[in-house]
């Protein structure tokens, strides 16, 4: 390898990859799962169940891993439904979320369930009328939800 082909490979090593990671929209009797994930409840933003995809499963086994660790449920992967990319434009965070919908085969939710890891805080049903009143990520997370097809929602900036 030349001087100039060493060079770009050490350049390219020093910015991280974007993250992967998934998440499950389950609609159960018309009402949208959603989680506040954030250590201590120290924010109000809700948003699906989910999280960083592991090396070597797939991407349904891992939103299967994540909602049960995060909720306690039990799910059937179905269909993707939408990709969203958000980043920190003042940093090097990039992350590509691929969205699935998901339903509940067995469990339920539990006041007493507690996430292993401590991330999620608080997990709720919303109806989709609901979601006005609360902050939730990302924007076209109701039309995902409750719509048809496979959305993208381009690169956004991260919300704390």
């Amino acid at each position: 390898m030349d001087k100039a082909g060493r060079l770009g490979k050490c350049r390219a090593m020093k910015t991280p990859s974007p993250r992967l990671a998934v998440r499950g929209l389950i609609l159960h009797e018309n009402r949208l799962l959603l989680v506040n994930a954030w250590g201590g409840g120290v924010s109000d933003l809700w948003c699906a169940p989910g999280g960083g995809v592991e090396r070597g499963a797939s991407l349904p086994d891992n939103l299967i891993r994540e909602i049960r660790e995060e909720c306690g449920l039990t799910v059937a992967v179905g269909d993707p439904c939408l990709v969203n990319e958000f980043h920190d434009p003042g940093g090097t965070f990039h992350q590509v979320d691929v969205y699935f919908r998901c339903t509940i085969t067995a469990g339920s939710l539990s006041p007493d369930w507690r996430d292993p890891e401590g991330v999620v805080t608080e997990r709720r049903f919303f109806a989709q009328a609901d979601l006005a009143a609360i902050r939730f990520k990302p924007d076209s997370l109701p039309a995902a939800a409750w719509g048809e097809g496979v959305l993208y929602d381009p690169l956004e900036p991260i919300v704390r």
